[in-house]
């Protein structure tokens, strides 16, 4: 079992001495010569870092749009097979910029900002490959949203995690749509009635993470995960997580029916017989990372 892990872990340390430089997307802001955000994709894996620490990675138009972008470009290649967002800083995001939701921007900029937001969050949950957020730092209101709209959050042990927005007049309702389905209701509620920030094991216990992990580890930690994922067929993986999405939103029986329809289709992809064929002849499988039929 050590032997296994070292070797894994020698296998991360790999990935990040190969790691192609970091380029950055067309979204600026009117003050920062930075891009806002970075991306870099390697071995099926897409980074996406918030880069903007002077303003505490907050979630402006700009970064929203610059966000948007990173998750949609080539989305349905089948090079890529897992997403992960993290930030530069010690904030990961301090959510929405307040600057543009004053009286001076005006009803339509600030429908312009939620909606965009809105499609950000339900973009990461619907893109079909998963989507990791890796935080070291503060994650609040907006910033918390993005965290929970994730498929899998690994956090450091000193990260925390806050809707204090009633605390300024502007009660968290959109993040709320996120958290809401997360954590459970009472903990959802007292943080968005209070603002007080959970720490990462609380967070932990109440479900809004994945993993809590020491500081040194995260990177090593997260891409161990990707790494995990990328061993799975793609189309299996996008069926697998669009199903699970559809399920949360219905009761019961209805839950699974859809599951039960959605195994009978599984089985029929070429990657779901490949794979139990792989398991019956003791092999490892060969999947063909293509959303093709075995049989009707």
């Amino acid at each position: 079992m050590a032997r296994s892990f070292l070797c894994r872990s020698v296998g991360v340390l790999q990935l990040l001495r190969t790691q192609t430089p970091l380029s950055g997307t067309r979204c600026y802001s009117h003050t920062e010569p930075e891009p806002l955000t970075l991306r870099q994709q390697n071995n099926g894996i897409r980074r996406i870092i918030l880069n903007n620490p002077k303003k505490r990675n907050a979630l402006s138009l700009s970064m929203l749009e610059s966000l948007r972008e990173n998750l949609l470009t080539d989305v349905d290649s089948d090079d890529l097979r897992v997403v992960i967002i993290s930030a530069r800083g010690p904030v990961f995001s301090s959510g929405h910029d307040l600057k543009e939701l004053t009286s001076a921007q005006g009803r339509e900029y600030h429908t312009r900002v939620f909606h965009t937001c809105s499609e950000v969050m339900t973009l990461i949950q619907d893109i079909p490959v998963p989507v990791i957020a890796m935080v070291n730092g503060v994650a609040t209101a907006a910033g918390c949203q993005l965290v929970a709209s994730c498929d899998v959050a690994v956090a450091t042990e000193q990260s925390t995690f806050a809707t204090p927005g009633v605390n300024v007049g502007l009660f968290c309702s959109t993040p709320a749509v996120a958290i809401g389905r997360a954590v459970p209701r009472k903990v959802a509620m007292e943080m968005l009635l209070t603002g007080s920030p959970l720490s990462a094991h609380n967070a932990l216990l109440h479900g809004l993470i994945s993993k809590v992990v020491p500081e040194d580890r995260l990177e090593e930690e997260t891409l161990l995960i990707a790494q995990r994922i990328c061993q799975a067929s793609r189309p299996v993986v996008a069926l697998g997580k669009a199903t699970f999405q559809r399920q949360m939103s219905q009761g019961r029986d209805a839950a699974y029916a859809t599951a039960s329809r959605v195994m009978v289709d599984n089985l029929a992809l070429r990657d779901g017989q490949e794979g139990i064929r792989a398991f019956i002849e003791k092999r490892k499988p060969v999947w063909s990372n293509k959303a093709e039929k075995a049989h009707d």
